[in-house]
């Protein structure tokens, strides 16, 4: 009797010997199994706050900062490399900018010193619009087409004779007047849509781009002359407003930067188990963030950024690795102190064609 009972003991624990380890395997890997990232998503009303300081700009350069937007890393490095090469001009400081690892979006705003200027000032601004161009491609785009929708309605937006403002169907198109000279509207972001507008948390307003009043008035034009011979140049931008996205080179545009992530792609890649996604460095930029916390750490070097891919008919949101949430208070410290001084005027370093040409304003002009 107590040999049967002996044996039955013995037996049963070499079963759960047996059957333990697999039986722990199995919950181990259920624990191991990441739970998807919720991305945050942007409202309308917020999206419009966002786009309010370039919604009325020409589309090629809307494109241009969009795509610029998602490498605040390269904004920081250009404006820089900006005002210690004051001395360059014309066809030079074209060449020399095309010699720059950075993105063609960063590299064409070199056009638009005081664009790149203002975005390196509001650093925290411009890397919200850079993940909100990643993750809500299609949203932003149509919270550009509403706030011009709502400037038209309150008389701000209208053709001058710096600019073609047309309707087609539903969308609002803005180009330059002269194809060979670019004006930058100067409006106040928080009053030229009619009815005011709540401030953007810690954006600062930047000479030459800013006017107070409701109105919209116009300074300098930046002739593109010398910039068109480039793959990077003003002609080779534009927006897609059918599509939603931005055009370079005739095809969508796809940022391959390393600092936002694509949530859809990485939440889809973390629940197939895919850990190979993940931010593994950007480009060696660190960002401080509130509070003396670090923002991000990129482990690549400064220099070796991978030049944009386009692909034809791809209408998706730029992919990147993995790093949201933290980007955004990472630069907010840089949003003021990264202002080193402006290029006087409307920041013109007179890289254009023929320098830079006077222009006149409406609706507010100073």
């Amino acid at each position: 009797m107590f040999l049967k009972q002996g044996l039955s003991l013995f037996l049963s624990g070499c079963l759960l010997l047996t059957t333990a380890p697999g039986a722990f395997a199995d919950q181990a890997t259920q624990t191991e199994t990441p739970v998807p990232v919720q991305a945050a998503q942007q409202t309308p009303a917020q999206l419009q706050q966002l786009v309010a300081p370039i919604a009325l700009y020409p589309d090629a350069l809307v494109a241009q900062i969009l795509a610029a937007a998602t490498y605040p890393d390269q904004i920081v490095e250009a404006d820089r490399w900006l005002q210690q090469h004051t001395n360059l001009k014309g066809e030079q400081l074209g060449q020399e900018v095309d010699k720059q690892p950075w993105d063609p979006s960063v590299k064409a705003l070199t056009e638009f010193p005081s664009v790149l200027a203002n975005m390196d000032k509001n650093l925290s601004w411009t890397s919200s619009l850079g993940d909100a161009y990643v993750n809500q491609q299609q949203e932003v785009m149509d919270a550009v087409q509403a706030m011009r929708d709502r400037a038209q309605k309150a008389g701000n937006l209208k053709s001058t004779s710096q600019e073609n403002v047309s309707n087609q169907g539903q969308t609002i198109v803005i180009e330059p007047a002269d194809p060979e000279v670019v004006y930058v509207p100067e409006y106040d972001p928080w009053l030229a849509f009619g009815e005011p507008i709540g401030i953007w948390p810690g954006w600062y307003w930047y000479p030459g781009l800013f006017l107070e009043g409701p109105g919209i008035a116009f300074g300098f034009g930046f002739g593109i002359g010398y910039f068109g011979r480039f793959g990077w140049g003003w002609h080779h931008w534009g927006s897609d407003w059918h599509h939603h996205d931005v055009i370079y080179n005739h095809n969508t545009y796809v940022s391959h930067s390393r600092i936002f992530a694509n949530h859809n792609t990485f939440n889809r890649e973390r629940a197939n188990g895919n850990h190979g996604g993940g931010f593994h460095g950007g480009s060696g930029f660190q960002g401080r963030g509130a509070g003396g916390n670090s923002g991000f750490h990129g482990s690549a070097p400064q220099h070796g950024f991978a030049s944009p891919h386009v692909q034809s008919g791809n209408h998706s949101g730029a992919f990147g690795g993995f790093n949201h949430g933290g980007v955004a208070r990472g630069f907010s410290s840089r949003g003021q102190s990264s202002f080193g001084g402006f290029h006087g005027g409307g920041g013109f370093h007179g890289g254009g064609g023929g320098g830079f040409h006077g222009g006149g304003g409406h609706g507010g002009h100073r």
